[in-house]
Parts: C-alpha cells; sequence; structure tokens
C-alpha cells in the first residue's frame, strides 16, 4: 500500500498527520505537488504546473488499495473507480455509493458560479480539524489493515 497526498490544496496539518502516521505504520507516503510548491517531503513527486497534473500523476501510479488523500472530488472519483480509497482532508471518506450525489452537488455548484452566483469557501482549518482527519485517517487504515509497505 502507498498514501498519495494530493498536494494542491492539502493543508501543511493534513499533510504533516498523514506522512507521520504513514512512518509510524511502516507506510510509503508520497506528497506529489506542481513546481510551485515548495512543500518538502521524503518521498516527493514534483510535475509541471499545468491543470490537473498532479491529480493525473496520482491517478496514473495508484495501485488498487492505495490511499489518496484530497480535496479533488473528480480525483476521488478515479480513485474508487481504481478500487483504491479516499480521503478528504476534512476526513470525510469518499466511497462509491456516495460518489454520484456529490458530483452531482459539485456541479450544481459550478453551474450556479458560472451564472454570477458566488459559494462560500472552507473556514479557517482549527485544531479540531486537525484532529478529526488523523482520527479518520487512522480509523480507516485501522480498517482496512494498513500497517507495512507492502499492505
Amino acid at each position: 500500500m502507498t498514501i498519495w497526498i494530493d498536494g494542491d490544496g492539502c493543508p501543511k496539518g493534513a499533510v504533516r498527520s498523514t506522512v507521520d502516521e504513514g512512518k509510524r505504520r511502516g507506510i510509503k507516503v508520497v506528497l506529489v505537488t506542481n513546481i510551485h510548491h515548495e512543500t518538502q517531503a521524503e518521498h516527493r513527486l514534483v510535475v509541471d504546473g499545468s491543470a490537473q497534473a498532479v491529480d493525473l500523476a496520482i491517478a496514473n501510479r495508484m495501485q488498487k488499495g492505495d490511499l489518496v488523500i484530497t480535496q479533488d472530488i473528480g480525483l476521488s472519483a478515479l480513485v474508487l473507480s481504481r478500487q483504491g480509497y479516499a480521503l478528504s482532508v476534512t476526513g470525510q471518506e469518499y466511497k462509491s455509493d456516495d460518489m454520484g450525489l456529490i458530483l452531482e452537488l459539485r456541479e450544481a455548484a459550478a453551474k450556479h458560479r458560472r451564472g454570477g452566483g458566488r459559494t462560500k469557501g472552507p473556514k479557517k482549518r482549527t485544531q479540531q480539524d486537525e484532529e478529526r482527519f488523523l482520527q479518520a485517517l487512522r480509523d480507516l487504515l485501522d480498517r482496512i489493515g494498513a500497517t507495512t509497505e507492502n499492505g
């Protein structure tokens, strides 16, 4: 198993928690960023700055059973279709059964914005958000039995 972090917009606290938990369990964690991010990690993949480059790099490299940490709903849908696991930076596990509705809501919000409407962005991240994410990450890894680099 490998844990992939979508470094585009992933909060530093979530990156740090994921890397630390991966080390604790002996799981390889790969931080994927574009050339515009300077975040360092033991295992880091840097891609060009084009739109969706990070998402495509992860989608093309992940294997069945891998975990992807991302805020990107489209990438989450790809991960699930490839029999991986997807966890948002808020600690929400994306599931195949919910993906249709989530994609519909995303499209409705995009349509609203294209029509001149506004939507709220995320609230400032709190320590409680960090703790919720870490607990969700641990729970998911425990459930799937992820304790070593080989699964």
